[in-house]
């Protein structure tokens, strides 16, 4: 994607998705759709999508989400996924299940020009903590939402909260410089970590009957594959990843050590339980 389709301050972004961070992603879609599923499930248990609707998939990625979502509206409901990432997308769209009502669009959500008045659900797994302008975002997004309409997106809560992002990243810290710090209301997986923030931001866009429910998962970083796997999907993926860029190997290999230290402790069997907190956010537009 052209950073210049999208908004400018959304410009960092659409080019980290469009590099070889979103090729990452794209190439581990389908395990990270494995670990990623507990939170998928209560994504669409809260979102309850109905048959006939027509929905908004928000940073649909490679296109879980869509597909689980287009199952519940089927026949005559439709899924419209948009994504800043044309990697991902792609494989998305090798990805669709026969017969699913669902279409993707490279797009900016920030600038999209939605159709007025279109969707009855707007929702996201993971994918709206990455507006620059997120107030700008989800005001073009209640643009498109019926007055009837809904929405329901899953966060991340706070860091300290989720040892599925930390104890690898702890772990590669031991041999490496820490990252720059991300500012609390800085695009990125924690943007909307805060209760306050989130029920500022989607008041000032025009949504009311803001609900946040915390909820804890267990996800197997591993995918049923053993302390092997685990510890590949840290080194591949993610922010332990990121802190290795460049990193010559035997520091690879020092951190690589001290990641399957960290993990070992959440093994069960061959899957590999790190906890995560979520919020499930819910509203009226």
């Amino acid at each position: 994607m052209d950073t210049s389709q999208g908004h400018e301050h959304n410009a960092d972004q659409i080019a980290y998705w469009n590099g070889p961070g979103g090729e990452r992603w794209a190439k581990r879609q389908a395990a990270q759709d494995i670990v990623l599923k507990p939170v998928l499930d209560l994504l669409v248990d809260r979102a309850a999508p109905q048959a006939g609707e027509r929905v908004v998939d928000v940073g649909c990625g490679s296109g879980a989400s869509s597909f689980a979502l287009a199952a519940k509206v089927a026949p005559d409901g439709r899924v419209f996924g948009v994504d800043v990432s044309e990697p991902m997308l792609t494989r998305a769209r090798q990805s669709v299940p026969s017969g699913l009502p669902v279409e993707f669009a490279l797009a900016d959500a920030t600038v999209y020009p939605f159709a007025p008045e279109s969707f009855d659900l707007l929702a996201s797994r993971f994918g709206v903590m990455f507006f620059a302008d997120p107030v700008l975002s989800f005001a073009n997004l209640h643009k498109a939402m019926r007055k009837s309409g809904r929405l329901a997106f899953v966060c991340w809560q706070e860091p300290r909260e989720n040892p599925f992002f930390m104890a690898p990243l702890q772990a590669v810290y031991q041999h490496v410089p820490k990252m720059p710090p991300v500012g609390p209301e800085d695009p990125g997986p924690f943007a909307f970590a805060s209760e306050a923030r989130v029920t500022r931001i989607l008041s000032e866009a025009g949504f009311s009957r803001i609900a946040m429910e915390p909820c804890r998962v267990e996800l197997d970083i591993a995918t049923g594959r053993g302390i092997d796997a685990a510890v590949q999907s840290a080194l591949e993926i993610g922010p332990a990843s990121r802190a290795l860029d460049g990193h010559p190997d035997d520091v690879r290999a020092a951190a690589t050590a001290s990641i399957r230290e960290a993990l070992t402790p959440f093994a069960k069997g061959d899957a590999v339980l790190l906890p995560g907190a979520i919020w499930i956010v819910t509203a009226r537009a």
